[in-house]
C-alpha cells in the first residue's frame, strides 16, 4: 500500500465495507425505541450492537461478489469514454482475485 495503488486501497475498502456490512445484525423489533431517561442503558458498550461472526466461506463469498459485481460493471462500459473507468474496475477485480489465491498466512 505504501506505492499507493490506488485500485488495491479502493478494492479493499469497499469490500471492508461489504463484510462489515454482512456482520450487521438486524434491529430486534421487539426491543422498546422509546424509553424514558431513567431507563435508558447506561456505561461503556451500552449501545454497542452485537455482530455476526461470518466463516471463512461466507468471507470468501463476499469477496467472490465483490470481485464479480466490478467484472460485470467493467463489461458494461463499452464506450471509449469509459475505458478508464473500466481498466479500473478491472484492476480492482485483479486484486481481489489474488487475495482469494493467495495461500493463507498463519
Amino acid at each position: 500500500m505504501r506505492a499507493r495503488d490506488k485500485a488495491a486501497v479502493s478494492a479493499l475498502r469497499t469490500t471492508l465495507a461489504a463484510l462489515d456490512n454482512a456482520e450487521a445484525v438486524p434491529l430486534d423489533e421487539t426491543e422498546p425505541h422509546n424509553l424514558a431517561l431513567e431507563q435508558s442503558p447506561v456505561g461503556v458498550g451500552a449501545t454497542e450492537a452485537a455482530r455476526r461472526e461470518l466463516s471463512e466461506r461466507r468471507v470468501v463469498d463476499i469477496v467472490r461478489a465483490e470481485a464479480a459485481e466490478r467484472l460485470e460493471a467493467a463489461a458494461q462500459l463499452t464506450a471509449p469514454a469509459h475505458a478508464h473507468r473500466a481498466a479500473q474496475l478491472r484492476a480492482e477485480a485483479a486484486v481481489l482475485h489474488r487475495l482469494l489465491d493467495s495461500p493463507a498466512t498463519p
